[in-house]
């Protein structure tokens, strides 16, 4: 599988893989150093078999909760490359925990997952069929396990496998995946998965079949009526958002409607099974983002994609877009979410040119350059990550209070524990 684990990686400047600038840090990366993991130097995965490059960094960081000082990072993520010891597979995973063992659940998760999946004979000859069994059969895994409680907790998971010219995009729960498509003379963020929650029509419906009551914090708490099951869209939905909650009890709460773990709220809908998209790469397509909700929560998948397309080193993009959605949690909710964000140029299916987001002239040129049966998991590739977060908390430098910027079949049928 080839996945190093290691400390954080905002060390001493060095210089990246491919001989380009040392990277130099943001005044918001130093001024959160403690709380932050980052990448240092840019990260190469070539596809032969369609002669082009991934090349990929992330950044994630611990929340900040008043109440909870020193409450871990639940985030955590996985990249892993040459899956099967082919050039031609690799994998991009990020898993927004949540819960008292929240924590846990996402390591879990995001050591298991990945393992399964390459280990399952249909990996590539059925890599949807794969999918769906590495999620359920995870989720078992984590249902079994003595160490960890995951009746109240559990962990999302946004999953972007490339095959070729590929992308399979398995997700369970709100994190997200968002694909940057040249349109013109604009460049177009696309969502390559679709937020699990109640605002979703068939999601609603499912979990209501379940026999899931749908309600607001308010609602639940009797100071709205309970009978006008109308919540607006996620973008404009407040601070109370529709919830899931069991006939007859005031529990588990949960704002999304798939997970892995969170075993009481799976007897009112939740499930693991994910919703698995694939998408066939062109050359009009730039980049992908993929990042935890703490990113989306106030970000659009559009401004995430302008700020992302605005920046020529993506490092510096994922510092931007963590540092804006710090703000914005600060802002609006006096708090913030843990946040974790992946950023992988596609090289080698766009020419150069330069097109306008916005107000800003961005060179994609000069963003991208010239882009040009299953054994064992094979051992740690130089690079891969592989990184779960367990940071300590830490004063600022900076007069902001103590924080960081830090968790595919529709079907009306309740779920199952897989055979």
């Amino acid at each position: 599988m080839g996945c190093a684990h290691g400390k954080c990686c905002c060390g001493e400047h060095t210089s990246s893989e491919d001989g380009s600038r040392d990277y130099r840090e943001t005044g918001f990366v130093r001024s959160h150093r403690k709380n932050i993991i980052a990448q240092r130097s840019l990260k190469r995965a070539p596809v032969p078999s369609h002669n082009f490059i991934l090349e990929y960094t992330f950044l994630t960081q611990r929340g900040y909760y008043p109440d909870s000082p020193d409450k871990a990072n639940q985030d955590s993520f996985c990249i892993s490359t040459n899956l099967q010891g082919n050039p031609n597979v690799h994998f991009f995973g990020v898993y927004d925990g949540h819960g008292q063992f929240g924590s846990q659940c996402s390591n879990f998760v995001k050591d298991r997952l990945v393992e399964k999946l390459v280990n399952d004979p249909a990996f590539l000859e059925d890599p949807v069929q794969a999918y769906n069994y590495a999620f359920l059969a995870t989720n078992q895994e984590l249902r079994s396990s003595s160490e960890i409680d995951d009746s109240m907790s559990g962990t999302t998971a946004i999953t972007v496998l490339v095959i070729g010219d590929t992308l399979y995009v398995a997700n369970v729960g709100d994190s997200r995946a968002v694909l940057a498509v040249k349109d013109g003379n604009r460049i177009v963020a696309e969502d390559l998965s679709s937020d699990q929650t109640p605002f979703r029509k068939d999601e609603y419906e499912r979990v209501k079949l379940c026999g899931a009551r749908v309600l607001s914090v308010d609602q639940v708490e009797g100071l709205k009526d309970p009978d006008i099951q109308s919540w607006g869209d996620e973008e404009s939905r407040g601070g109370d958002p529709p919830r899931l909650w069991v006939p007859n009890g005031m529990y588990p709460g949960t704002a999304f409607t798939r997970s892995i773990g969170d075993s009481l709220a799976e007897t009112i809908g939740v499930t693991a099974l994910p919703e698995v998209k694939t998408f066939q790469l062109t050359p009009d397509h730039l980049f992908f983002v993929v990042a935890s909700d703490g990113i989306f929560e106030f970000l659009t998948s559009q401004t995430v994609i302008d700020m992302a397309a605005s920046y020529m080193d993506p490092r510096d993009a994922c510092a931007a877009i963590a540092e804006k959605s710090y703000k914005l949690w600060l802002e609006l909710e006096n708090r913030t979410d843990d946040i974790t964000i992946i950023i992988v140029q596609i090289k080698g299916f766009c020419n150069s040119g330069t097109f306008r987001v916005g107000s800003d002239d961005i060179n994609v040129g000069a963003v991208l350059n010239s882009r040009t049966g299953t054994p064992e998991i094979p051992a740690a590739h130089e690079s891969d990550v592989h990184r779960s977060v367990r940071t300590s908390f830490s004063e600022l430098h900076s007069d902001q209070p103590a924080a960081s910027v830090v968790g595919p079949v529709h079907s009306a049928e309740c779920p199952r524990p897989i055979e």
